[in-house]
């Protein structure tokens, strides 16, 4: 439970980080004042998040390359994060399945995202995963 949460706090912060156009060495204290959780799930968290941020390029660069027809720009930003997040841990954390990487994120898209947001999210993951293999 406690990644679940992780997952969802790390798109938080990729969200604010993206809207605010801000630095996350300088949101990350302020972020952690006003939200309150347990060490596991602020390290998953920052994990996820600091993960994404180093990687970004390239990972946004497969996020375009697997929507076809898409730029970057023309995708919710929260479906934006939300792949941005799964697509780090299914590239460069072993210790999670594939499985609970897409489901996750699939219910953070119907949680945070658009009625569509689910369908797309699992359309852009399967087509990473094939790139993984």
């Amino acid at each position: 439970m406690s990644r679940r949460k992780g997952r969802s706090v790390a798109v938080q912060i990729l969200y604010q980080l993206e809207m605010n156009d801000q630095d996350i060495e300088q949101n990350l204290p302020v972020f952690w004042k006003y939200h309150v959780y347990s060490d596991a799930i602020r390290e998953f968290a920052e994990r996820i998040a600091r993960g994404v941020l180093e990687n970004r390029q390239s990972i946004d660069t497969l996020i375009v390359d697997t929507t076809k027809n898409w730029s970057l720009e023309r995708i919710a930003p929260i479906d934006r994060n939300i792949l941005r997040a799964a697509i780090y841990e299914i590239l460069y954390c072993d210790d999670i399945p594939y499985k609970v990487t897409l489901n996750e994120a699939i219910e953070l898209g119907k949680k945070y995202g658009c009625d569509k947001s689910g369908a797309f999210i699992n359309g852009v993951l399967d087509s990473v995963s094939g790139v993984k293999k």
